[in-house]
């Protein structure tokens, strides 16, 4: 009997001993052992690198992983491609007893609804900016979604983007669980912060760089001896955000003779085009436009197939290298949709560019609240498909739910899009463009468009308003765009958004593991940085990227949008510097402590600078946790539709527009007519 137990024990230290030696041979961390990239971001999980702008790069093991039901791990090739994290990075781990709303109010950390708590002094969870030491405004919240307490993940998130290039520091400190009993840390944290000797020679080799994360803290007055975990990330450079797309642009538009794309005159020449049908509408059919036209533009492809197609993506010298080949290879024939309206024919109407919604196309133009914002304000509006996002993709997409390996594809593809759409806008005010054809002119030859000035303007909704900031950052011949029920951040976005539900089945179904869909939302993110917003954020106004003017941003958001989170929104005001009107909802209106924490406010009007303006038509407040808001009508619609929004939209889309107050100097209210 006594061999026998000898041997069990003997068994089971081999087994204790093997774990943390398969976790790091995988390339996992052991200080959060739930999930292997856990805690997430993290510089454990990059090397250094002297040819970044960062000093390192991303080294994810494909064994560390998610896998998907057949057990095939996510490719991190195009991930490690990046030299740090997103600057909106999701950040995450697992702490077992703070799994539950009660343990997390218990904990007293920082919430959605009181931001400001970030810098209370013995707030449990911090983030500090290694460079400065000073603290980043953030909020934490627990996972709502698993159904079992051992997947639920404590979730940080910063309520204005890191910086470029930036390394930030996590603390957690003093956390509680549901009864108020102090957790304590693991012993493989236990081993750093306490100094423990270990013969481990990957631990002792770590205890350099976690000594300057806990001098990092003690310089922030955060002393060693309070934490549960810490760890350091570095944000993504510049370089590494935005490259890709400044480099395909300023080759685009040197091939049409223009390299100074800052100086908001569009020389060289017009893109070539084609018209392929136009349609003269009686007033009957409709009482705003006058001609529908449709056609297509011409673009240099930058991606590996002819013709950019859905599945297609930027090709790269070998598998570490973080530049694609800027080299075109073939044209796009790019659609494009324009409604003239009938104020047109009387004097030329300004250009607009129109982003469309979530996985549509350009025919949403024929929106009755476009066609108004035309007639009304004089506008010409023209799309093309948000490629990458639009209703073409949708097969692609579903395909790549089930295996995320290629999901990168869908940025590479969004940043042909927005070429698409900044070369469609080219053609808009060039005199060589669409207004020497027939299809722009009057009877008597006259333009319909107002060309020159030479000024673009842009309008769109939704995911035109998430794709429009990032379009917004790069565009060279306009400063000014209206970002309709914005956001930005699709880890963030996705579980906050009844247009999830569809996808999230396919995806869920994929990858079953609750644990880890936080991660993977993350993971996706570190990509579609490149293609909307949440990468470009930090210079699309006061801060342009090389080559680019500024821009001022008019956000409108509708309270309580079921589609496109508040949250998100207010995050992207803060990071570009937008301020709002000095009531911005009514009292008890919204769930948070201050209402737009952290956003200024607009003491004087006409206001010249970028804003964020809430549109309120009685929906119920969103829930506070990270699932969709259900209750009552979806407002998403509902800005858009106001007369009063469009006027606001139209004194801002001007040479020299500024923010009006449209709402009587009090919170502005809508309803859709």
């Amino acid at each position: 009997m006594r061999v026998i137990t000898l041997s069990f024990l003997a068994v089971a230290a081999l087994v204790l001993a093997a774990a943390p030696a398969d976790a790091a041979s995988r390339g996992c961390d052991p200080l959060d052992p739930s999930v292997c990239l856990y805690p997430w971001p993290n510089d454990h999980f990059t090397k250094r690198d002297k040819g970044t702008p960062t000093g390192r790069r991303v080294a994810i093991r494909r064994s560390a992983m998610p896998r998907n039901t057949k057990g095939v791990p996510i490719d991190p090739t195009e991930i490690n491609r990046n030299d740090g994290f997103s600057p909106g990075n999701a950040i995450i781990t697992r702490v077992p007893g703070l799994d539950s709303q009660a343990a997390f109010e218990r904990t007293g950390a920082v919430p959605i609804t009181d931001i400001g708590r970030y810098a209370d002094r013995r707030q449990p969870i911090v983030v500090i900016d290694a460079a400065t030491g000073e603290r980043q405004p953030i909020w934490a919240e627990v996972d709502a979604n698993p159904r079992n307490r051992r997947d639920v993940t404590l979730i940080v998130r910063p309520a204005r983007n890191l910086l470029d290039g930036h390394r930030y520091v996590v603390a957690l400190r003093h956390l509680k669980d549901a009864r108020g009993r102090t957790l304590k840390a693991r012993r493989a944290f236990r081993v750093y912060r306490d100094r423990l000797p270990s013969r481990s020679r990957a631990v002792n080799a770590r205890r350099p760089r976690m000594e300057r994360i806990f001098r990092d803290l003690r310089r922030a007055g955060i002393p060693r001896r309070s934490l549960y975990l810490a760890w350091d990330f570095t944000v993504g450079s510049e370089q590494s955000l935005t490259g890709r797309m400044l480099a395909m642009r300023d080759d685009a538009f040197a091939r049409l003779g223009d390299t100074d794309l800052a100086d908001l005159r569009p020389e060289g020449r017009s893109p070539a085009f084609a018209i392929d049908e136009v349609r003269d509408l009686p007033v009957e059919e409709d009482p705003d436009i006058a001609r529908q036209v449709a056609g297509r533009v011409i673009v240099p492809c930058y991606l590996d197939r002819p013709g950019c197609p859905p599945g297609s993506g930027f090709a790269y010298e070998s598998p570490r290298s973080t530049t694609p080949i800027i080299r075109a290879t073939s044209t796009i024939e790019a659609e494009f949709v324009c409604n003239i309206p009938r104020v047109a024919f009387e004097r030329p109407a300004r250009p607009g560019l129109y982003g469309h919604g979530l996985l549509g196309s350009p025919t949403e133009i024929d929106q009755v609240q476009l066609k108004r914002l035309s007639q009304e304000h004089g506008f010409v509006f023209c799309a093309t498909p948000w490629k990458g996002m639009a209703n073409e993709d949708i097969p692609h997409i579903a395909g790549l739910l089930q295996d995320l390996s290629r999901f990168s594809t869908v940025p590479d593809r969004m940043q042909q899009g927005m070429l698409d759409a900044l070369y469609l806008g080219r053609t808009m005010i060039r005199p060589d463009g669409l207004v020497a054809h027939p299809a722009f002119q009057t009877a008597d030859g006259r333009p319909v468009i107002d060309v020159p000035p030479g000024r673009l303007y842009f309008d769109g909704n939704s995911q035109g308003g998430i794709v429009g900031g990032a379009l917004a950052a790069v565009a060279p011949d306009y400063d000014r765009a209206v970002l309709g029920v914005p956001g930005m951040n699709f880890s963030t976005l996705l579980r906050r958004s009844v247009d999830f539900n569809t996808y999230a089945q396919i995806l869920y179904q994929a990858y079953p593991n609750e644990l880890e869909r936080p991660l993977i939302l993350s993971l996706l993110q570190q990509l579609w940085d490149r293609g909307e917003a949440d990468g470009y954020a930090n210079h699309m106004t006061t801060d342009p990227l090389p080559n680019t003017p500024q821009h001022r941003i008019l956000m409108q958001v509708a309270l309580g949008d079921h589609q496109v989170a508040n949250v998100a929104a207010d995050v992207e005001a803060r990071t570009i510097g937008a301020a709002t009107n000095a009531t911005p909802v009514a009292a008890g209106r919204f769930p948070d402590a201050e209402p737009l924490w952290g956003i200024p406010r607009i003491t004087a009007y006409p206001y010249d600078g970028s804003a964020i303006v809430y549109f309120d038509s009685g929906t119920p407040t969103p829930p506070t946790a990270n699932v969709p808001p259900t209750a009552g009508q979806d407002p998403h619609e509902t800005p858009r539709n106001d007369a009063a929004a469009r006027q606001q939209k139209s004194a801002f889309l001007q040479i020299g527009g500024q923010v009006i107050d449209v709402c009587g100097g009090g919170p502005c209210t809508a309803v859709d007519p």
